[in-house]
């Protein structure tokens, strides 16, 4: 079993305190951790996360912890950055051996094709993102934030994290096709003749499993951990959207 979750955002509370989540996290971890032969984290894991060259945040043990433990046992997994955790550079590579990626990759997955990306600033529209996600990737802005010291770089990341979170609240239920933006970048990538049979994401806060025009392809949305705890499991022949501690879970775009 290959298994996908993303935006967990732990470091702000929300149906869970953020270390009650954390918990959550780890007893998932220790639930697939038997028939796992691979987990893909696809972004925003940390509601925010700045590696100073000798500061990383405060908090977190029982999930590195139980990361490092998985990985000691042999159990590949893969790291992806999202909008919220963009500044993770070499900690988990060099302290867990755990790859991160910056950018959607194409992969084959038990004979199946797969992109997968946390999925933020693809599609059409949010131009304002893109920008300042430009920004905060340029080496200068990150070594001038590096100059802050962490008491009040990590405060000041995470108010601005909240402000970003209050600003873009997505609704709670599946705009159809021409609103959604993860679909439209779907659909560009099938009609430029890349057809995996997944796409998968996360960033939209909110589970979706979605064919596209081709009839074939799929956008599977992984959803998120304040409230829906989602997450998808492929079996080497179909990737489902599954629900951990939560039976009231709804996929959309069906």
């Amino acid at each position: 079993m290959i298994y996908f979750a993303s935006d967990f955002h732990l470091g702000i509370d929300a149906r869970l305190s953020s270390s009650e989540r954390e918990r959550q996290v780890v007893r998932w971890l220790d639930f697939i951790k038997n028939d796992a032969q691979e987990i893909y984290l696809v972004g925003d894991v940390f509601d925010f996360w700045f590696e100073y060259n000798t500061v990383i945040p405060k908090g977190y043990s029982r999930l590195l912890g139980k990361l490092s433990e998985l990985r000691d046992g042999g159990l590949p997994i893969y790291f992806f950055t999202g909008n919220h955790d963009m500044w993770m550079f070499r900690y988990f590579e060099n302290e867990m051996g755990i790859p991160i990626y910056r950018q959607p990759i194409e992969r084959e997955l038990l004979g199946k094709k797969f992109i997968i990306g946390h999925g933020d600033g693809l599609g059409p529209g949010d131009h304002g993102y893109k920008f300042i996600k430009k920004v905060f990737a340029n080496p200068v802005c990150q070594w001038l934030f590096e100059r802050l010291h962490p008491n009040f770089g990590i405060w000041l990341a995470h108010y601005w994290s909240g402000k970003s979170r209050s600003v873009n609240v997505n609704d709670a239920y599946f705009l159809g096709p021409e609103k959604e933006w993860l679909v439209a970048y779907c659909e560009q990538k099938v009609a430029q003749g890349t057809e995996p049979d997944f796409f998968v994401f996360g960033h939209r806060h909110l589970p979706i499993d979605y064919t596209l025009k081709n009839g074939r392809s799929r956008y599977i949305n992984l959803g998120e951990w304040m409230y829906a705890n989602s997450y998808a499991v492929f079996d080497g022949n179909d990737l489902q959207i599954k629900f951990f501690e939560n039976p009231d879970g709804k996929i959309f775009g069906r």
